[in-house]
């Protein structure tokens, strides 16, 4: 019987995912399970990595056992991961030195703020496309060596190993043999120069990162191991590894520069392929690498933009107030408010991302009067979530010099019409919802597929991408205008709460 199928695993950062897709690039099987999160103090954010890795392996036996499938079925794994979340363990081990630190958390704000007091910024987002900020791995690896008893003399010994979430679960995938990260994770840690792909010796030396802790440097399309730690899995290839948001921008088919998608998930995350060339943003923009797509092929370039709090500020809704039972509660709790009777929701929970940069900002509910209800409090939450990510296109567009014709989207917040009908009226252009929404799963299984031959090229991925749903503008121009400046206003007050 030929390998007829492949798995894709989602490790993200409040559920782990494993989804089984046929050639056509339709889920045959999916299985999901969430973990606890951690706030130890404020701004912190942990994970366990024995978690991260516990719930990937078990949604990867549930979801081959639903589809009925075995091991000898399955072509390659895809691999996909929650990004900039740092792991650190023990190589005889294998077992973690400390929690994991989150890409959310901000407990390095001040180092962050020591460099680009010296100035090193200039430097550091000419190597990388990156800015200095919390958000990056760099300044959270440095925090783990400084503050675990023995770590710094331990890891310059080659006795420990750090990785973003897919070196942690490529190491336990392959028994410990494989020591990896691909490009596009790589070159979100701080350390990576942007033309070449590979670990930087300046940057290590600026961020105090010795070079016997890091793992090696892959591209996103190739095989890097087989699994030796699942039985019932054994032996089949791991093939593909990329960043979440490089994985969705691929199973989204933006293969051609000009063509871009955004992510609703915990976070929002806009991603513009830009083509061969690094594209400069002076809209504090991220300029990353895409994929590469094989050893021996060149690299590709994006525009990002990222959201720290999209979807997770339905979750605070959820399980901080407890205005919603569950999240799919929260289209029908805003559709019982008319508009959003001047109430903004600014969900800087953890700080600005793109392109404010904020990383003293706090959250801030404005607007309040006594006839706000629990339905406006809904609808301002959802409608901040489509706020961010048009001021994150509207820079986008200034710094690509083009004019966006459609937004692709994807990820669990696409479900919700109210959310995207609202999206297309602010950004004036079509939003395109593709008949398959998971399209970070699909994008790893088509990178692991393409370095088996499972799948013959991009042109034929291409012809897979299928469209679900478009919503058009339908709202007045210029009362659109109106709402976002009022979120403009609200992101004012928002800004440097915490300094």
């Amino acid at each position: 019987m030929p390998r007829r199928f492949v798995l894709a695993l989602d490790q993200g950062t409040t559920s782990s995912r494993a989804i089984v897709f046929d050639h056509r690039g339709r889920a045959r099987a999916t299985a999901q399970q969430e973990f606890p999160q951690h706030f130890p103090q404020p701004g912190w954010v942990e994970h366990d990595p024995e978690d991260l890795w516990a719930t990937t392996r078990r949604t990867a036996l549930a979801a081959v056992a639903e589809a009925n499938l075995t091991g000898a079925d399955l072509a390659a794994l895809g691999l996909t991961n929650q990004r900039e979340t740092v792991v650190l363990w023990d190589r005889r081990t294998g077992r973690p030195v400390a929690p994991a630190i989150v890409w959310q958390d901000r407990r390095t704000a001040a180092a962050c703020e020591r460099l680009r007091h010296r100035g090193a910024e200039p430097f550091v987002r000419r190597k990388t496309g990156l800015l200095l900020d919390p958000y990056f791995s760099a300044t959270k690896l440095a925090w783990l060596l400084d503050h675990i008893p023995g770590a710094r003399r331990r890891a310059n010994r080659g006795e420990l190993a750090f990785g973003t979430v897919d070196a942690w679960l490529l190491w336990k995938l392959t028994g410990g043999t494989v020591h990896a990260t691909d490009v596009t994770n790589a070159s979100r840690t701080l350390l990576v120069n942007l033309r070449t792909g590979e670990w930087d010796d300046e940057l290590l030396r600026l961020l105090r990162i010795p070079r016997e802790v890091l793992p090696a440097i892959r591209s996103s399309s190739e095989v890097y191991g087989e699994i030796t730690s699942i039985p019932a899995l054994r032996g089949v290839p791991i093939a593909g590894v990329a960043g979440d948001q490089h994985a969705a921008l691929f199973g989204q088919a933006c293969f051609q520069p000009g063509m871009a998608k955004n992510t609703y998930g915990t976070g929002c995350f806009l991603l513009l392929h830009t083509g061969a060339k690094p594209v400069r943003s002076r809209h504090r923009l991220l300029t990353t690498i895409a994929w590469r797509l094989g050893p021996d092929r060149p690299l590709e370039y994006a525009l990002e933009g990222s959201v720290f709090i999209g979807g997770a500020v339905v979750q605070w809704l959820r399980d901080g107030l407890g205005v919603i039972e569950k999240s799919s509660d929260i289209e029908a709790l805003a559709a019982r408010a008319p508009d959003n009777g001047g109430v903004y929701l600014v969900p800087a929970f953890t700080g600005l991302g793109a392109p404010h940069w904020n990383a003293s900002a706090r959250g801030a509910i404005i607007g309040l009067t006594r006839g706000t209800t629990a339905a406006h409090l809904a609808r301002a939450a959802l409608e901040s979530i489509a706020y961010q990510s048009a001021d994150l296109l509207a820079a986008m567009r200034v710094d690509a010099k083009i004019r966006l014709r459609e937004l692709r989207v994807d990820g669990g917040a696409t479900v919700n019409t109210a959310l995207m009908q609202f999206q297309s009226d602010l950004l004036r252009v079509p939003v395109v919802r593709p008949r398959v929404a998971e399209t970070t799963a699909l994008g790893a299984a088509y990178l692991a597929g393409l370095a088996v031959g499972f799948w013959r090229d991009q042109a034929e991925i291409a012809r897979l991408w299928s469209v679900g749903r478009i919503f058009r503008p339908a709202g007045s121009a210029p009362a659109m205008h109106r709402l976002h400046s009022g979120w403009h206003r609200a992101v004012t007050r928002a800004k440097a709460w915490a300094e």
